[in-house]
């Protein structure tokens, strides 16, 4: 048996799960679309006015870092409201730069004016930190106030951009919008009217769906209405994908000369018009048995980025799916999917379902696996592999490590395939970035005392028993303190939640707590623990998990919301979800290059081989919880990866998988 679905354009409850807002992402909004570009004014006539003008132009130059340091300078110098003059010049380029607290910081030392520019700096001033805050009543509260009063020009611009970006807050993005086009009228040049253009953009594309759609369905002007939709498309759809591409293409066609097309103008999209796509995909997953729940956690992201690209595609995809469980197997399943029609095939997701399909010497249709084959199973043409692969986030780990600086690593890892194969990529790729694995040791995770494995890995045994040599050379008790090795750098630690916090605490009684750990994903159990014990620890994961980008910030939440009891499947929802991405690239690619994807499983690449390797995000345990970490410098080359194209995922569950369950 199998589930038929065919998708309706406009319908669905997942089309909701798209639509709400992201509150921190539309204060770090703030910091981008934050003026400049305002007329500019000529300081050569009064005393240190070459200086003023310099720093004017820095600031036009996007430098406001530099501008601010200038202003500050000169306020170093001067007295009285020379001073705060400056000063709040020097606030009003932190704001811009997306720096509140310096810019709070020097506002504390001006003396509140009463009336005149100083004032209105003051006050504008004030308001961009409350947005900054993510205070927007706050901050209309005030700009309404001087937006009612005549106002020089350049006084004008910043406060209706800071009302724009007060509303964009507030979720009210038609109001943003009216806003930013009423204060292109007052603008002179087509640069400040593009930056203007630019600063709306900015605003729309870190608004919420259900705002944006919303606000077009009121919209009585065209010219809005069109901005929102625009908005509303790139939101869904993270600006790629093939729901982006033709959605853009059929935009332009509907919108001709609207004020967006410079911007559309720039984006990167395909040179020969609408992109071709599956019209049928195939999807077979395990929906009954001791695998369903892994496999509708995938389902459910599969839709999920489906119904973000609809808008592109016309209403002419239609998506069947297959329980794998209750057709005769994954041969089977395939073998009805391309006897009903089916472009593309997605799926199986068992590792051996993987192996079934592989054994076919031709494919008649593409087919991304959701799995890898093993070692020893040779891949058809038209197979492509895409998987959870525990191998990536040990060769992300290497990277990281390089990345960070670091060169020599020793290495925990547990007595099982899966420890084995982990300590092999990290060991490979550390090696060809010119790093050094020093040392090794396996422990057996069921123990509960690690002590005779990190004695020996960090070299305590050996300062032990030079001790007892010398105590018994000189015939007498010694003062003695154990000490570690010192030539490494960092420990990889390959562990599950349980095992780990076991590790982190041991190795800091036994000397070794100051050395850098890097980890995986599987440290990041999500089972409602807490994980104080693991703080210090950075490991590798995927964004939707720890470092969701702004396109995607909301679905972790929201796929909680629908689904509660698939909480710690969040990964699987993220595979869901690129596999739909997936199938329109390699559709159209074919036999080709596939270009890089911004996923929600990591930044997404394929090989010769066919399979698809992912770079991870990274966080750090504080206070019990996972924090995001910036991103390491990339490498300029993907190396270490020959070889492990064949491998599965790991014999023993990872944290995402079913307590009981091996994919």
């Amino acid at each position: 048996m199998f589930t038929f679905l065919n998708v309706p354009r406009e319908s669905c409850y997942m089309i909701l799960m798209l639509q709400k807002l992201t509150r921190t992402a539309l204060v770090l909004m703030t910091a981008i679309t934050l003026l400049g570009g305002c007329a500019v004014t000529n300081f050569s006539g009064i005393p240190g006015g070459q200086s003023e003008q310099r720093a004017a132009n820095l600031a036009l130059q996007g430098r406001h870092d530099d501008a601010a340091a200038m202003y500050i300078g000169m306020a170093s110098g001067a007295s009285g409201q020379q001073r705060d003059r400056l000063t709040l010049l020097a606030s009003e380029q932190w704001l811009d730069a997306g720096d509140g607290r310096r810019a709070r910081s020097a506002m504390r030392d001006v003396t509140p004016p009463s009336t005149g520019e100083l004032l209105w700096l003051w006050n504008s001033n004030n308001a961009a930190i409350d947005l900054w805050n993510g205070k927007p009543d706050q901050a209309l509260s005030i700009l309404d106030a001087m937006s009612a009063r005549p106002l020089p020009l350049k006084h004008r611009l910043r406060v209706e951009a800071l009302r724009a970006d007060a509303w964009f807050q507030k979720n009210e993005p038609l109001r943003a919008v009216q806003l930013y086009m009423q204060r292109e009228q007052w603008l002179g040049s087509r640069q400040e009217m593009s930056d203007n253009r630019q600063r709306l953009w900015a605003g729309l594309r870190v608004s919420s769906v259900r705002s944006l759609r919303d606000a077009s369905n009121i919209a009585s002007d065209p010219i809005s209405r069109a901005w929102l939709t625009l908005g509303a498309l790139a939101v869904s759809t993270g600006q790629q994908g093939i729901g982006w591409s033709n959605g853009v293409l059929r935009w332009q066609e509907i919108n001709t000369g609207h004020p967006a097309m410079s911007i559309v103008a720039k984006l990167d999209l395909p040179e020969r018009g609408l992109q071709d796509f599956p019209r049928q995909i195939a999807l077979l997953l395990p929906l009954s048995g001791q695998n369903g729940t892994a496999g509708s956690a995938v389902q459910n992201g599969f839709f999920g980025a489906y119904y973000s690209a609809v808008g592109g595609l016309g209403g002419a995809q239609t998506i069947r799916v297959y329980d794998v469980a209750a057709t005769g197997g994954a041969q089977a399943a395939y073998e009805k999917a391309v006897n009903d029609g089916a472009d593309f095939v997605v799926g199986p997701l068992l590792r051996g379902s993987v192996n079934d399909i592989a054994t076919e010497a031709l494919l008649p249709v593409p087919v991304l696996t959701l799995n890898n084959v093993r070692n020893d199973v040779y891949a058809p043409p038209g197979m492509y592999q895409f998987a959870l692969s525990p191998e990536d986030e040990a060769i992300s780990a290497a990277q990281r490590v390089v990345a960070d600086g670091k060169m020599r690593a020793v290495a925990l890892i547990p007595d099982n395939d899966w420890g084995r194969r982990l300590l092999t990529s990290f060991a490979t790729e550390l090696e060809s970035r010119g790093g050094t694995l020093l040392e090794y040791r396996n422990y057996t995770p069921r123990d509960q005392d690690f002590s005779f494995e990190i004695e020996n890995l960090m070299g305590l045994a050996q300062s032990a028993q030079r001790y007892q040599r010398l105590r018994a050379n000189i015939g007498g008790p010694l003062q003695f303190d154990p000490r570690r090795r010192e030539d490494a750098e960092v420990v990889f630690l390959a562990a599950a939640a349980p095992v780990g916090r076991l590790l982190k605490s041991q190795l800091k009684f036994h000397y070794s707590g100051d050395l850098p750990v890097y980890s995986t994903s599987r440290i990041n159990a999500m089972d409602g623990r807490s994980n104080s014990d693991l703080n210090g620890i950075m490991f590798a994961d995927t964004p939707w998990v720890i470092a969701p980008q702004s396109w995607i910030a909301e679905l972790p939440e929201l796929y909680d919301e629908y689904w509660p009891g698939e909480r710690r499947l969040g990964r699987l929802h993220a595979m869901g979800y690129d596999a739909y991405q997936l199938v329109a690239e390699l559709f159209v690619t074919r036999t080709g290059s596939m270009a890089e994807i911004n996923g929600t499983t990591g930044r997404l690449s394929l090989d010769d081989t066919g399979q698809v390797h992912r770079e991870l995000a990274w966080a750090i345990f504080e206070r019990g919880v996972p924090v995001p970490l910036p991103e390491p410098i990339r490498p300029e080359e993907q190396t270490g990866r020959e070889g492990l194209s064949g491998e599965s995922l790991p014999e023993q569950p990872a944290s995402w998988a079913h307590p009981t369950q091996e994919l």
